[in-house]
């Protein structure tokens, strides 16, 4: 039996990155299920620069 993982990014976080990508409009039509692996890849690399900022930051 597998387990379901609890996601680590707000769903609020998600959109945010998928507008920032141009992929949002497709994310409400069809669901995230239809975005590319490609851009679900460049969606976490967004999501980690992000963090990496905020760490510098502080």
């Amino acid at each position: 039996m597998g387990r379901r993982r609890k996601g680590l990014m707000s769903e609020r976080l998600k959109y945010e990155l998928a507008e920032e990508l141009g992929v949002a409009d497709l994310v409400r039509r069809e669901g995230w299920g239809s975005v590319s692996s490609r851009d679900c890849g460049n969606l976490v690399r967004l999501a980690i620069e992000r963090a990496e900022r905020a760490m510098i930051q502080g």
